[in-house]
């Protein structure tokens, strides 16, 4: 496996994920002697079981893959050079939830059927609502009438992280609402300890990602498309307020000092450490069993993230989705649906989870490997998945994210008053529908 920057190779060389992919060999007859391929991809929790994966893949068939590894932002920039260019460098584009819509209604992709009439999504697959599929003349994510466009790699959402020992010592149900959260975290707040850690900080889909559940929970949102195809602007809503008020409730009495500046990174650590009583968090399993790098080997539990009585629990989709652009030699076409064919595969599949990924596969999540204390996580997220949502469908979600971002991180800093920061959010995404020319519905201001 070839990489284009060093600290993709560091993250090779240091992970021990490897060493637990054996097996039978099995390779597909599509995979073989196949061109070589380049991926592009963000530097991400879950990318040291990609790039094992990947490895064993080569391994198996042969074939070569070169890894494009990135920061977040700096692989989508890459991304959208990449397939308006006469040629894209890369044979398979991972997008993102927030921003695959913009590949889709961009033509930037290749139908995946249209490379290969007789390529097919695994039944074993999660569509993850849909977002697999496109149909471009109603301008719809669909597979009734869409066309197949991308195969998930990943099935990022968040899910609530739980110390069970902690759960055990204190005689704590686990939490189905957000106000059973809150009244188990005060009892396990401490000096030493905070009752959550929470993301709050501004990125490019950081902070705007993590306060989902709690705005879904209580019946807000941000976009809300219509039946009749306009959109309901519900960032100022009095649901999505009530939303908000539960996650700064959290911060203010038992969350971190400083939630405002807490990055994905420190929220798993915060865990890692034994710094956390909860985290609502994408999965890292394999970091917080492991003894050279956590405080907390065999005391994380898991569970979806909670709701409310009237709302139930939901949880955003924050998937990846491996494309093809259109723009690359037909045989490069065929090498990258001969991986995405191989990475399909049960074997793949769990060999995937076996190196510390969560696979995309609901067999495998619901197989015996989640009756085991190592693969716990599985039943948590196969629980959460049918619940879990599309963030934004419309290609200037961008656009709307350095809107939510900043308001978000202000009003968690108290740089701004929770009601100001919606309403003006809610101005500035109504002038990016206006300015794109969508009907769309804005609300009153709160008081």
């Amino acid at each position: 496996m070839l990489f284009r920057n060093n600290f993709a190779r560091r993250a090779l060389q240091s992970t021990v994920a490897l060493a637990a992919l054996t097996g039978s060999a099995f390779v597909p007859a599509a995979a073989a002697d196949q061109e070589p391929i380049t991926i592009v991809i963000n530097q991400s929790p879950w990318f040291a079981g990609f790039q094992a994966v990947v490895e064993k893949y080569e391994e198996e068939t042969g074939n070569t893959v070169e890894l494009d590894v990135n920061p977040f932002a700096g692989s989508l920039e890459k991304q959208r050079t990449a397939v308006r260019s006469d040629e894209s460098p890369f044979d398979l584009v991972i997008m993102n939830a927030g921003f695959f819509t913009e590949f889709y209604t961009g033509g930037f992709l290749d139908p995946l059927n249209a490379i290969d009439p007789e390529f097919k999504l695994s039944e074993d697959i999660y569509t993850f609502d849909d977002s697999v599929c496109w149909d471009a003349k109603a301008a719809r994510i669909t597979c009734e009438t869409g066309e197949l466009m991308s195969v998930p790699v990943n099935p990022n959402i968040l899910i609530l992280h739980y110390r069970s020992d902690l759960y055990q010592e204190h005689n704590l149900s686990v939490p189905e609402t957000w106000d059973e959260l809150l009244e188990n975290a005060k009892v396990l707040k401490s000096q030493n300890m905070y009752g959550i850690s929470q993301r709050g900080q501004r990125g490019a889909f950081d902070v705007t990602y993590d306060v989902f559940p709690y705005l879904w929970a209580y019946g807000g949102g941000i976009i809300d498309q219509q039946e009749d195809g306009s959109y309901r602007i519900s960032m100022n809503s009095p649901e999505t307020l009530a939303g908000m008020e539960m996650y700064l409730k959290l911060a203010e009495e038992v969350g971190h000092p400083s939630t405002a500046g807490q990055t994905q990174t420190n929220v798993i650590q915060n865990m890692a450490t034994g710094r956390a009583a909860h985290i609502d968090s994408v999965l890292a399993p394999r970091l917080f069993d492991n003894p050279d790098k956590s405080a907390v080997v065999g005391k994380v539990d898991y569970a979806p993230p909670p709701g409310t009585a009237e709302h139930g629990s939901a949880t955003p989709l924050g998937h990846w989705l491996a494309g093809v652009p259109k723009n690359i030699p037909d045989a490069n076409k065929k090498a990258a649906l001969a991986f995405l064919t191989w990475f399909q595969t049960d074997e793949a599949q769990r060999a995937y989870a076996e190196a510390g990924s969560a696979p995309v596969s609901r067999a495998v999540l619901t197989s015996e490997m989640a009756d085991t204390q190592e693969f716990r996580w599985m039943k948590a997220l196969a629980d959460a998945l049918p619940n879990a949502r599309l963030t934004f469908t419309i290609p200037e979600a961008s656009q709307v994210l350095a809107v939510t971002e900043l308001r978000f991180n202000q009003a968690i800093g108290e740089e701004m008053p929770l009601n100001e920061a919606l309403n003006t959010a809610a101005t500035e995404i109504a002038k990016v529908l206006e300015d794109a020319g969508y009907k769309y519905q804005k609300l009153e201001d709160l008081n």
